[in-house]
């Protein structure tokens, strides 16, 4: 029988007494390692919050990444056109001529014509309220719904109120605003990812050193190992599996945890959108809904933590044993 298998059998040999002569940890029906200490449970503290903070960060950035994605997709298909008023010139006509292009157009599903006071009103949150704008050039608008944004050909539309109304009609596809959607929505999800990566990161460390924590205060134990001829890959698969262990108990508690957060958020986001405050906030930042990328994302890091936990804790201990 080779050495390990001989300590094994006398450290857990379910039947007769344990040898007084070995150290703790090798005597009957003990671990190796053993994981129900303070420090481990500790770890498996540690691991658990960096895991919820980790998840939260993933689950953040799934819906900016989700509501953004519906963000440009409503906005991208709709087109604005903007009349401006001009000296000596009827704007009612002028809005009309233009209507009149944007529905010859194919791929335009749907025009509407917002009044003089429509369009005063979208001013009031820029100029306040109560003021009299009568006297100002206020442009007038058409919001154009396309049936399918590959089918309109937004250019020949724009030319075309050029032509007909030089210097009155613009054509805004919000190309612009949509590009800086994207930026933003890119930028946050990225700040997600390294956040992440971080947590990760410092869930790495506090391992490394609960490992080397660990290996000193079961010295004696690795010297009885070396002695009967273990070697160092089987004491670091001993801790690795401790440690993994540790890692998975505190990675699931963690993304548990994140899970429950946004599953109670939903609830109250959806509790709140009844109410007119709630329907103002879901069409500001959207609604408030990891789906199912997100659950997924955040039990993937907790098992991520768990590998890293295992992964950290063997190379520590064979660098410690080198």
């Amino acid at each position: 029988m080779s050495a390990p298998a001989t300590t094994r059998s006398q450290a857990e040999s379910p039947s007769g007494p344990a040898d007084p002569s070995l150290p703790t940890n090798l005597r009957r029906n003990a671990a190796l390692v053993p994981t129900d200490t303070a420090a481990g449970r500790s770890l498996a503290a540690v691991i658990a919050i960096l895991t919820f903070l980790a998840g939260l960060c993933a689950g953040a950035a799934e819906i900016v990444a989700t509501n953004a994605g519906q963000w440009q997709g409503d906005v991208a298909q709709e087109v604005t056109i903007q009349v401006r008023p001009g000296p000596g010139r009827d704007v009612d006509a002028d809005v009309a001529r233009a209507e009149t292009i944007a529905k010859s157009e194919p791929g335009i599903a749907e025009a509407r014509v917002f009044s003089k006071a429509e369009a005063e009103r979208l001013l009031e949150p820029w100029l306040g309220s109560g003021l009299d704008l009568s006297d100002l050039p206020v442009p007038r608008l058409i919001a154009l719904k396309l049936a399918d944004s590959r089918s309109a050909d937004l250019k020949r539309l724009r030319t075309r109120l050029t032509e007909a109304l030089p210097g009155v009609a613009s054509l805004d596809d919000h190309a612009l605003w949509l590009q800086r959607l994207s930026t933003a929505a890119n930028a946050f999800v990225g700040i997600g990812v390294g956040m992440v990566i971080l947590v990760l990161v410092a869930t790495g460390l506090a391992v490394t050193f609960a490992t080397r924590g660990a290996m000193a205060g079961n010295r004696e134990v690795v010297e009885v190992l070396h002695f009967v001829g273990a070697d160092d890959d089987y004491i670091a698969r001993a801790f690795q599996r401790r440690f993994f262990g540790l890692g998975l108990r505190g990675g699931a508690i963690g993304a548990g945890l994140a899970i429950l957060a946004f599953a109670v958020a939903g609830l109250l986001a959806r509790a709140a959108r009844s109410g007119p405050a709630g329907q103002e906030v879901e069409a500001l930042f959207g609604a408030f809904q990891v789906g199912l990328r997100g659950y997924v994302s955040v039990i993937l890091i907790g098992v991520i933590a768990s590998l890293v936990t295992g992964v950290v804790s063997r190379i520590t201990v064979r660098r410690f044993l080198s």
